[in-house]
């Protein structure tokens, strides 16, 4: 069937080929205004404006109405899968708590994987699937999943079986990574070169042989896994065949941004500190630096430096960090308003984040991520909008009006 969509005000990231976008270039998002749209089998089939609307018989026809269209946000850092939120966490930040102070109080992390551990698969599977099917309605139309919250054997391949259940399940493109490295366990707390020696020895051979793992990510943080033991771990992943994500310079320097450029990780994410070493390292590489300004929102954190990282000439994604202690929300809207309040993105070049970029960010940019023949109809229709920048300034108000995945309304 092809379905005509006529009358939309701007289509918005229109490219013929695709391209990860870097630096100055980040600052172009193309558009037609006045535009018509047609989709074949799901995909996209062509485009253009109005006024050259090829005169043919088509099996349906979409008047947008004026609605501006663009690419479903492409969510390339979340930790969706978790048993249960950490508010009173939030309310001890409030009373001065740090992150390290939870975190040595038995919060954080090793409270989440203790409450997921006596979780059965499919009570998990169950929170997650509700959790991705309102972030769909949100606009999110590809998206990156992370285990960690396991930190056993049987628990991280618990995790990661969800993960590829959800797969299976849902319309838009997911990946999952194994992030096994997360934070050392309470029963490892005195040998984390011991539960190296399990990730490497133990959960890696299982994870490969069921094929649970699209990218392998380490925590590159003090007190956490340092610079070497991340080396170690994703060599030991890169044997099987899966290429590395990683946290880096979240809360200090921590070499982690070098070493993924050094083994060609796909992303380094995070980069609130950042220093010129770290800066020049991933300008001159391929790795993209993804950036996630609701963790810093919600931590009262510094934010990533991201005008300098693009003077540089970095490669610039968005993602949300869904998670339940750091950044519970996946609302992929606010994460392109907080990106251009207080990481200083432009309107255009936050939307190329949240899009192309990120959906080069977890390796699916041939499917989606830009109004692209043959790419999926994965499709945002804004409310009448009068402005590209209109949809970063208008945060809080819900500016999504319809949804598409693969040509079908959700």
């Amino acid at each position: 069937m092809h379905l005509l969509i006529t009358n939309i005000h701007q289509l918005l990231n229109i490219r013929e080929h695709n391209h990860l976008l870097r630096g100055k270039a980040m600052a172009d998002l193309p558009m037609i205004k006045n535009a018509f749209l047609v989709i074949h089998k799901g995909k996209i089939d062509a485009y253009g404006s109005m006024d050259a609307l090829p005169e043919k018989v088509y099996d349906a026809v979409y008047n947008a109405a004026g609605a501006t269209i663009l690419p479903t946000w492409c969510d390339s850092h979340t930790h969706l899968v978790f048993a249960k939120s950490r508010e009173q966490e939030f309310v001890d930040k409030l009373h001065g708590l740090s992150y390290a102070d939870i975190a040595a109080r038995g919060g954080g992390i090793l409270h989440s994987a203790a409450v997921l551990q006596a979780t059965p698969e499919t009570g998990l599977y169950d929170s997650a699937i509700k959790r991705l099917q309102e972030l769909m309605h949100l606009g999110t139309g590809a998206i990156e999943i992370k285990s960690g919250y396991g930190l056993t054997v049987a628990d991280e391949l618990k995790m990661l079986r969800v993960i590829r259940r959800i797969k299976e399940q849902v319309p838009i493109p997911v990946k999952s990574t194994f992030l096994g490295a997360h934070a050392v366990p309470h029963t490892y707390r005195d040998n984390k070169q011991g539960y190296i020696q399990l990730i490497i020895h133990e959960m890696l051979p299982q994870i490969a042989q069921e094929q649970l793992a699209d990218y392998v990510d380490v925590f590159c943080e003090q007190n956490f896994f340092c610079d070497t033991d991340t080396e170690r771990i994703i060599e030991a992943a890169y044997k099987y065949g899966i290429p590395a994500k990683l946290h880096a310079n979240q809360l200090s320097v921590s070499g982690g941004v070098e070493v993924g450029v050094k083994h060609k990780a796909i992303s380094v994410d995070h980069l609130e500190a950042m220093n010129e070493k770290a800066i020049h390292s991933l300008a001159s590489s391929d790795t993209i630096g993804t950036i996630l300004p609701t963790a810093a929102f919600f931590l009262r954190m510094q934010y990533a430096p991201v005008r300098k990282m693009l003077q540089e000439n970095c490669a610039l994604a968005l993602a949300s960090d869904y998670n339940p202690g750091s950044s519970p929300s996946g609302n992929m809207n606010f994460v392109v308003s907080l990106a251009c309040i207080q990481n200083e993105f432009l309107p255009e070049e936050a939307i190329n984040a949240a899009t192309i970029n990120g959906a080069f960010a977890m390796g699916v940019e041939k499917e989606v991520g830009s109004i692209t023949v043959g790419k999926k109809a994965n499709l945002i229709f804004t409310k009448p909008i009068a402005s590209v920048a209109y949809l970063p300034y208008h945060f809080g108000t819900p500016l999504v009006d319809k949804v598409m995945i693969d040509g079908n309304w959700i």
